[in-house]
């Protein structure tokens, strides 16, 4: 028994010995690896919280010190803050990444507070819709010569055409981030709104007209001016039209949020003031209306302003356009003037027609403030009339 004993218990003392040794040197080995792991996953992490911090203080910087380069900086000498109040209230860049909707919402901010943070001067934003070139440029370059604290430019082209002019034109980068236009097509209402709500951007706009390449002024640039800016009421055409090219182009299927009765037609060419624009840009139920229903024989841009703004802010609207047009000889295009239809007597029967129109409370016989259509040729002629006629 005591043999058995010792044969047992003996031989253990040794094992006993290695296997706490092994223990030690397993704990070790655990502990050390812990180590490693640990620098490793600690590693992996700073550099991940290193590339997140530059990528997020990059993204500030950019935003916050920044130049007429649509806040990037261009350079280290033209830094601006793009959240300074300047910045905001007058957008010196008209370069910008957003989408329509995003730009409508963002132009449909309208301020609660009457009074200005600031001494504003009312501007007349100039809205071009063209599909490329102005060759009527040097005309309006001498109707605005000179009054640069009291109008914006912005022109709508075709996508990728650049406007080649001079760094001292006053149409030098105004243009808009355009889309592809086709007209008598709701297209051609989008790019309106594209115009009016890149416009709104700017808080001393307060008078908006559309125009296009064929427009002319027929009076100077103070007349102009004063005209719009003391006006109580925008000047977008509405009337309604009995036959087939007005109620007939009506859709019942825009029922019941349209009814015949309602529908409006007028010209393409408005003119309005900043309140009634912010409710344009705002409009997205309707809109969508004319998008789904308003198509050919059916032309939204004659159609669309006249009759939303006669449902809901006929108050605002003198019914009337400030831009003249010759429908005399017919069909579907009016006519277009060129070098040998320009006379003294032309420019003077527009400015004067003979008639009375209404502005504000009482009536005018100015009626018209601008002409078209007018071709490339009837520059010079026009350029000779400007200080005789026109008066600028």
């Amino acid at each position: 028994m005591a043999r058995h004993n010792r044969g047992e218990d003996g031989p253990e003392i040794p094992h006993l010995g290695l296997l706490k040794m092994l223990q030690v040197l397993s704990f070790l080995l655990v502990f050390v690896a812990g180590i490693i792991l640990g620098l490793l996953a600690s590693t992996h992490v700073n550099s991940l919280f290193n590339s997140q911090r530059d990528l997020f203080f990059t993204s500030n910087i950019a935003v916050t010190t920044t130049s007429p380069c649509n806040c990037k900086s261009c350079d280290d000498e033209s830094k601006v803050d793009c959240l300074s109040m300047k910045t905001f209230l007058h957008p010196h860049n008209l370069t910008h990444g957003m989408s329509d909707r995003e730009l409508f919402w963002r132009a449909s901010l309208v301020p609660k507070k009457e009074e200005y943070p600031f001494v504003r001067v009312p501007k007349v934003a100039f809205m071009f819709l063209t599909r490329g070139p102005l060759p009527l440029l040097p005309l309006w370059e001498r109707f605005f010569k000179g009054h640069g604290k009291y109008f914006s430019i912005y022109v709508h082209t075709d996508p990728g055409y650049v406007l080649n002019v001079s760094s001292g034109s006053p149409f030098y980068g105004r243009q808009i981030p355009s889309k592809h236009v086709e007209w008598g097509s709701v297209l051609l209402l989008d790019a309106e709104r594209r115009l009016l709500a890149n416009a709104l951007l700017e808080f001393s706009n307060e008078r908006f007209i559309l125009l296009s390449e064929s427009c002319i002024p027929v009076y100077n640039f103070k007349t102009v001016y004063n005209y719009l800016v003391h006006s109580g009421h925008g000047f977008v055409e509405a009337y309604d039209d009995p036959s087939r090219y007005g109620r007939g182009r009506y859709n019942r299927r825009m029922l019941p949020y349209i009814w015949v009765r309602q529908w409006r037609k007028g010209s393409q060419w408005f003119e309005m003031q900043r309140a009634l624009a912010a409710y344009v840009v705002s409009d997205t139920k309707y809109h969508k209306l004319f998008k789904k229903y308003c198509t050919p024989a059916c032309y939204p841009d004659e159609h669309f302003l006249p009759t939303f703004i006669n449902m809901f802010h006929g108050s605002m609207n003198s019914n009337r356009t400030v831009t003249w047009v010759d429908w005399s000889l017919g069909g579907p295009h009016p006519a277009t003037y060129s070098a040998v239809n320009i006379t003294e007597g032309l420019i003077q029967s527009i400015r004067m027609n003979q008639t009375l129109c209404s502005y504000n409370s009482g009536v005018t016989p100015i009626c018209h403030l601008f002409a078209r259509k007018f071709d490339a040729s009837a520059l010079q002629p026009l350029l000779n009339l400007t200080s005789r006629v026109m008066e600028f």
